[in-house]
């Protein structure tokens, strides 16, 4: 996926600026699509030359002027083609998968403790998604239809984070076994 794909999909809902879209990127997008501020920045200027994007300057009084960003109908559908177009699953990529197949000629105190180490991000990032789902979708039945969709990333990434705990707490339990 293009970082393009993943602005334009923020954007749809309602212009954003820059810096709200930023922010809105390290709270849910951000969660399975990682992309620094500057990155952002430089494909917005992208996205506004190729069309798919609209800019309004909004004057403020006492701060910098700020642009509000918006989908064009281009963008849109640009967008809806790169959703009908069939996607690969991702493959696994992650260190700590690599340490722990080569672990056994490190000390097993070390890998338990990467293991810790990455249990407990994983419960922090679980205890924030289930923190989510409570402020934003408690009732399914009366979410609007983005909400649906919105709340089928969450449901992704709660079951995410609870297969790597359940993992964890397995691997944890076998190295335990064998000291």
């Amino acid at each position: 996926m293009a970082l393009a794909h993943a602005i334009l999909a923020s954007l749809i809902d309602r212009p954003c600026s820059g810096y709200d879209l930023a922010k809105q990127f390290d709270g849910s997008v951000g969660f399975f699509w990682q992309a620094t501020h500057q990155q952002i920045y430089r494909e917005l200027s992208k996205l506004e030359t190729q069309g798919w994007i609209t800019s309004e300057t909004i004057s403020q009084e006492g701060r910098p002027d700020k642009k509000l960003y918006s989908v064009t109908e281009l963008g849109k559908q640009r967008l809806k083609e790169w959703i009908a177009q069939p996607c690969e699953p991702t493959p696994i990529k992650d260190d700590l998968l690599v340490k722990i197949f080569g672990g056994y000629v490190a000390s097993q105190e070390t890998i338990l403790e990467e293991l810790e180490r990455h249990r407990q991000a994983h419960l922090e990032r679980l205890s924030t998604y289930k923190a989510l789902e409570r402020q934003y979708f408690q009732n399914f039945q009366e979410l609007s239809e983005p909400a649906k969709f919105h709340y089928l990333t969450l449901l992704k990434g709660i079951g995410y984070e609870t297969h790597w705990l359940a993992w964890c707490d397995q691997a944890i339990k076998l190295l335990k076994s064998t000291v």
